[in-house]
């Protein structure tokens, strides 16, 4: 299902935005029990549903991600949400709601061994507001765990037989009862191999990884907004149990730009004006995303007031129109003026019958008027 596609989580699920946590979680459960696989074998549309429903609640029963998708919706989550197949999603919420749903329920289709995609890894990169909006293709950095060459992954020394494993009876797997409620989860000794190492591989210390630096090229679309991720496939760990490797989310973060101020796809930027050029109207050159761009201000131009540039703001990464440029101007008063400038601002003063401070005035010539009034009031009342 691609992005324009997706529907909204908050439909999906049947609830509001206001939705509290336990109410998303109710109408998932509701939902995982109607569209579950093992309910409706052969179903291909019940295994959309599924996973539809599955991905949804992973949004939105996260504090984080639901306020992201709240503000950017499905773009602000690009490459975060989402499941590969139907073995994540018991992976991911299997013992949250335990076996009566996703097991004994429907005959225990998903238990005992099975083959798990790799961990997912999380990296970041850095960018500056004009490579935002340009898009770009950049390296990054992360570590990620390679299959040790000594033991082939499964952590035994070369050679050495694998046992099973004694807590879980081989299954890998474990059921936990409480009352009525039953949970099957991964066995925490083996992590669901179903098998125990005798003898431990020197090179990884029976591990079955290794650790190592990789570098890899991600492309950057034009429009990211900060704090949004980009998916890569497969760049995640390698599975244990022989399955497809996960995925890296790279979380992007945008610099702050000296003068532009980003809200979603539209920029703010503000123009300081003279006094002469807001009333008499001037060309002036303001900054866009491709460089300087002359405009025109009209006679009598207001404190505050916003000129908006059509499509000069950000891109949209989806594919959509660009945002828009909005141009506040700033009337720019001066602290220090000549003294022919001064006199030309007193005779407009003049003319506009305006009371303004008086001529400037040396300190002791202000001083010699204070004591010449003070005496004189002093004279007065004797």
């Amino acid at each position: 299902m691609s992005m324009t596609e997706k529907r909204c989580y908050y439909e999906v699920l049947e609830v509001s935005r206001s939705a509290t946590s336990n109410e998303i979680a109710v109408a998932y459960r509701k939902l995982a029990i109607q569209y579950h696989p093992d309910k409706k074998p052969g179903d291909e549309e019940a295994v959309v549903r599924f996973k539809e429903a599955a991905e949804a609640f992973e949004v939105l029963s996260d504090s984080e991600k639901r306020t992201r998708y709240d503000r950017y919706g499905h773009v602000g989550l690009e490459g975060g949400a989402g499941f590969q197949d139907i073995g994540d999603i018991f992976e991911a919420f299997g013992d949250v709601f335990g076996g009566g749903v996703f097991g004994d329920v429907f005959g225990g289709g998903q238990r005992g061994r099975r083959v798990r995609r790799g961990a997912n890894i999380q990296c970041e990169v850095t960018i500056d507001l004009l490579e935002a909006a340009r898009g770009m293709r950049q390296t990054i950095e992360f570590t990620r765990q390679r299959r040790c060459e000594d033991c082939g992954g499964n952590g035994a020394q070369n050679g050495t037989a694998m046992e099973s494993c004694n807590y879980c009876g081989g299954q890998g797997q474990v059921i936990q009862s409480s009352g009525i409620l039953r949970m099957q989860t991964t066995c925490p000794s083996c992590h669901g191999s179903g098998q125990s190492i005798q003898e431990r591989c020197d090179g990884c210390r029976g591990a079955g990884f290794l650790e190592e630096p990789v570098d890899c090229e991600v492309a950057i679309p034009a429009g990211i907004d900060n704090e949004m991720q980009i998916r890569l496939n497969g760049e995640g760990h390698p599975s244990t149990t022989g399955g497809p490797p996960g995925d890296c989310y790279c979380l992007v973060h945008v610099r702050d730009h000296s003068l532009f101020e980003r809200q979603g796809g539209h920029l703010f930027c503000h123009v300081p004006l003279t006094y002469p050029q807001a009333v008499l109207g001037a060309t002036v050159s303001v900054p866009t995303l491709e460089g300087l761009e002359e405009i025109e201000i009209r006679k009598g131009a207001q404190p505050g007031q916003v000129i908006v540039l059509k499509r000069r703001g950000m891109p949209d990464p989806r594919g959509g129109l660009p945002g828009d440029l909005h141009v506040q101007l700033n009337i720019d008063v001066p602290k220090k003026v000549t003294d022919e400038q001064e006199a030309l601002i007193r005779d407009l003063a003049e003319l506009e019958h305006a009371n303004v401070t008086p001529h400037r005035k040396s300190f002791l010539d202000k001083l010699k008027e204070y004591f010449v009034s003070h005496e004189t009031s002093a004279s007065d009342e004797g």
